[in-house]
C-alpha cells in the first residue's frame, strides 16, 4: 500500500471533487418521480403490502407476507423509518438515488486509501455506478454493493493506521448489517478484504532483496493462514446464511459454467438505452484498463489486481442461477472491472502535467456518461407518466391482472415496464400479478388461488409467439385463458399487436396508443382461440 507524498494535491484529489463527482452522480435521479429500474416498480408494490397490510383487509385474500431474517432486506427495512416523513414513493427514490452516490465515494475512497492520492484514471471508474445490475433494479443487491465499497475503504484505512482491534470490533456489526441488505455484498466485502489482508502480510513477511521462490511458506503460504484469521471478524453472518438455505427455499442453482453469457454479461456493464453508446464506452474503459498493463508510465496497484482477480474467479464459478435467483454472476461483472480499474496508477516516470490530462479526459468521459443516463431516465420517465395514467380510471382494491409487452428478441434497450403491475399494487392497492412468489426469496408469496397460472411473475409478460426457452405466453393465449372470474379489470402496457376480437367481454375504460385498461363483463364469454391468432415463431438473433 502507497503512503501520500509530498507532492500537493491536484484538483481531482480533493475532498471537494469527491463532493462534486458524488452529487453528479445523483443528477439523473432526481427529475423521475419513480426510478426507472426494471424490477423496481414490483418490489414497490411489495413495500404497500409490507407497510399497510393492516389497513386494506383484501391484502390478507391476495398475499401472504411474513417477516424473515434474509439476506435480502436493504430497502425493505430502510423504508420504515423514511415513509412516515416522506411518504412511500419519495423514501423510495431518495434510498436508490443514495447508491450510485455510495458506490462512487466507496470507489474513490479505495483509490485514496490503496495509492496514497486518488490516482487520475480512477476517474474512468464512475460511471459504472449507473450499472446494468442496478438498471435492472436490483435494488438490494446494489445497496450493499456500495455499502461494501466503502466498508472496504474503510478496512484499509484502519489497517493504515495500525487500529486493529478497533476494526475487529466493529466489522463484527458492519458485516451483519451488509448481510441482511443483501448477502451479496456480504461476500464481495469478504473477498476484498482478504486479497488485501493477503498482500499485506506478504509484503511484511518479505524481507528486502528476497526472490519470490525464498522461504516459500514464510512468505507465500503464511500469509493466507493469517488473512483468513484476520478476515474471520467478517465470517459470522456465515451461520445466518446457513439458517437461511437450509430453509423452505425453492429454488434450484444451475447453468454453471456458460461462457457465452458471461461474456455477453460483461459486454453489457453499461447496458441502459443505446447501444453504440455504451458499447463505446466500455471501449474506452478496456482502453484505459490495458494502459495498466502496456504503458510504461502506468500500472496497476498489487492489492488492487489481486482483488480484481479474485473477482474475476469468482465470477467465472459463480453459476448463472442460485437458489431460484436468476443473473448471479452478471451482477458482479461491473464491480469486478471497476476495481480493476481504480487500481491503476501513474509510475513515477508520469508527469503531472500527463496525469492532469488524464484526469480530464476522465471527468469529461464521467459528465457525458452521467448527461447521456439523464436523457435516458427523463426519456423513460415520460412513458412511465403516459402509462400511469391508467391508473386514474382503476378502483381502489380492484382485481388486476395487467399484460405487458415483451419480445423474443433480448433488445438493448428494455421497456422497464415489466413490472409496472407493482405501481397499481403500491397506488391503488390493486392486485398484481407481476409480484416474485418464492418462497425464502422475498418476505412476500402470492395465495391468490383463483388466478390460477396468472398470479404472480412471469404471467404478466406476454409476446405476439411463444420464445423458445420463455414462460411467457402469447397475447392471444393469455387474452382468451385468464381466468375471469378472479379479475375485475385487464391493462394492456404496449402489448404485441392482436386481433381486436380477443377483446369479446372487455369493456375499455382507457386507451393511449395501444395500451389499454379495459372493464371485465363477466356476463360475456371470451372469444375462442383460432390457429391464426398465434403466429409461428420466427428465428431471432440476440442483440
Amino acid at each position: 500500500m502507497q503512503g501520500g507524498t509530498a507532492e500537493p494535491r491536484r484538483w481531482w484529489q480533493t475532498r471537494t471533487f469527491v463532493l462534486v463527482a458524488a452529487l453528479i452522480t445523483a443528477i439523473p435521479l432526481i427529475w423521475p418521480q419513480i426510478p426507472p429500474l426494471v424490477d423496481l416498480p414490483g418490489h414497490m408494490g411489495r413495500y404497500r403490502v409490507q407497510l399497510d397490510r393492516h389497513l386494506y383487509p383484501w391484502f390478507q385474500d391476495w398475499y401472504n407476507f411474513e417477516w424473515q431474517l434474509i439476506g435480502n432486506l436493504g430497502i425493505d427495512l430502510l423504508i420504515i423509518p423514511l415513509r412516515p416523513i416522506f411518504g412511500l414513493e419519495l423514501s423510495v427514490k431518495l434510498i436508490v438515488l443514495t447508491i450510485p452516490v455510495l458506490t462512487v465515494t466507496g470507489l474513490l475512497w479505495i483509490a485514496r486509501e490503496v495509492h496514497g492520492k486518488i490516482p487520475a484514471t480512477a476517474l474512468f471508474a464512475l460511471p459504472l455506478a449507473y450499472n446494468y445490475p442496478f438498471h435492472f433494479g436490483f435494488v438490494n443487491f446494489a445497496l450493499s454493493m456500495a455499502l461494501a465499497l466503502n466498508a472496504f475503504a474503510w478496512w484499509l484505512r484502519l489497517a493504515r493506521l495500525g487500529k486493529f482491534g478497533f476494526r475487529n470490533i466493529v466489522f463484527v456489526p458492519i458485516s451483519f448489517l451488509i448481510w441482511v441488505c443483501h448477502t451479496y455484498g456480504w461476500g464481495t466485502l469478504g473477498v476484498l478484504a482478504f486479497s488485501a489482508e493477503l498482500i499485506r502480510h506478504h509484503d511484511a513477511a518479505k524481507k528486502p532483496g528476497q526472490k519470490w521462490n525464498e522461504d516459500f511458506v514464510g512468505v507465500w503460504l503464511i500469509p493466507w493462514f493469517k488473512a483468513g484469521i484476520q478476515c474471520i471478524v467478517l465470517a459470522f453472518p456465515a451461520i445466518l446464511m446457513l439458517m437461511w438455505r437450509s430453509g423452505a427455499v425453492s429454488g434450484q442453482t444451475t447453468d454453471m459454467f456458460n461462457w457465452r453469457a458471461k461474456a455477453r454479461w460483461v459486454t453489457m456493464v453499461l447496458r441502459d438505452r443505446w447501444q453504440f453508446f455504451d458499447i463505446a464506452s466500455l471501449g474506452v474503459l478496456f482502453v484505459i484498463g490495458l494502459r495498466g498493463i502496456r504503458d510504461p508510465n502506468i500500472g496497476y496497484s498489487r492489492n488492487l489486481a489481486l482483488s480484481a482477480l479474485f473477482l474475476i474467479a469468482v465470477y467465472l464459478l459463480l453459476p448463472r442461477i442460485i437458489f431460484g435467483s436468476a443473473y448471479a454472476d452478471m451482477r458482479l461483472a461491473p464491480y469486478m472491472l471497476a476495481i480493476a480499474l481504480i487500481g491503476l496508477r501513474p509510475k513515477p516516470g508520469l508527469s503531472m502535467r500527463g496525469a492532469a490530462v488524464v484526469a480530464a479526459i476522465g471527468a469529461a468521459f464521467f459528465l457525458v456518461r452521467t448527461a447521456g443516463t439523464t436523457a435516458s431516465f427523463l426519456l423513460y420517465d415520460r412513458t412511465y407518466q403516459r402509462e400511469l395514467a391508467a391508473l386514474d380510471h382503476l378502483p381502489v382494491g380492484s382485481r388486476l391482472v395487467t399484460f405487458v409487452g415483451e419480445t423474443c428478441r433480448n433488445e438493448w434497450m428494455m421497456t422497464r415496464y415489466q413490472h409496472f403491475p407493482g405501481l397499481a399494487l403500491e397506488r391503488r392497492m390493486s392486485y398484481a400479478n407481476d409480484q416474485w412468489s418464492m418462497a425464502g426469496g422475498q418476505l412476500l408469496t402470492v395465495r391468490y388461488r383463483a388466478a390460477g397460472r396468472y398470479a404472480h411473475d412471469p404471467s404478466e409478460l406476454v409476446t405476439d409467439v411463444k420464445c423458445p426457452r420463455e414462460w411467457w405466453r402469447p397475447i392471444a393465449w393469455s387474452l382468451t385463458h385468464f381466468p375471469r372470474d378472479a379479475f375485475d379489470y385487464v391493462w394492456l402496457i404496449r402489448p404485441p399487436a392482436y386481433d381486436p376480437r380477443l377483446e369479446q367481454g372487455l369493456i375499455e375504460v382507457w386507451r393511449d396508443g395501444d395500451s389499454a385498461l379495459f372493464r371485465i363483463d363477466h356476463d360475456v364469454p371470451p372469444a375462442e382461440l383460432v390457429p391464426e391468432d398465434l403466429p409461428r415463431p420466427t428465428t431471432s438473433l440476440p442483440f
